[in-house]
């Protein structure tokens, strides 16, 4: 396929890079005095999770994220800077574009009421199946240096 000034491969590269810096921009725009001293971001999903309308999604919130608010902080703010890293980096590339869909789903299911406002997250999604589906680490990333993947 002919484009305009880089190749299929190329474009795929640039928006796995967009990607990852997107995540970087998640990370770095957080209040982290908030969210680590006061687990501000836990505190407020909770809340969302108590009264989803799904009873299963306060269930698990309450199960798995609730009990350990610290931990759970800590998880979210390194899953941010992970896939940032890697998906600018090239790293890991094809997991870390797996994981970036996967965190973003989580985020819409506990987000279902109001889907209409998150149309940074859906273009969060259709980036990484783009970036999966094209083998976006086929340039300009390690993974193309070391020979992975």
């Amino acid at each position: 396929m002919k484009t305009s000034l880089l190749d299929g491969p190329q474009w795929a590269a640039v928006l796995r890079i967009g990607l990852g810096l997107w995540w970087l921009e998640s990370f770095r725009h957080k209040n982290l005095t908030a969210w680590i001293k006061r687990q501000a971001g836990i505190n407020w999903a909770a809340d969302i999770a108590s009264k989803h309308r799904w009873k299963a999604v306060g269930k698990g919130f309450d199960a798995v994220v609730k009990p350990h608010p610290k931990a759970m902080t800590w998880v979210i703010l390194m899953s941010e800077l992970s896939l940032g890293l890697g998906l600018s980096l090239g790293f890991l590339t094809p997991v870390a574009a797996f994981a970036s869909l996967a965190l973003n789903l989580l985020y819409f299911v506990l987000m279902i009421h109001d889907w209409a406002e998150q149309g940074q997250n859906l273009m969060m999604v259709l980036a990484a199946a783009v970036v999966l589906g094209t083998h976006g680490w086929q340039v300009w990333s390690i993974d193309h240096v070391i020979g992975w993947f």
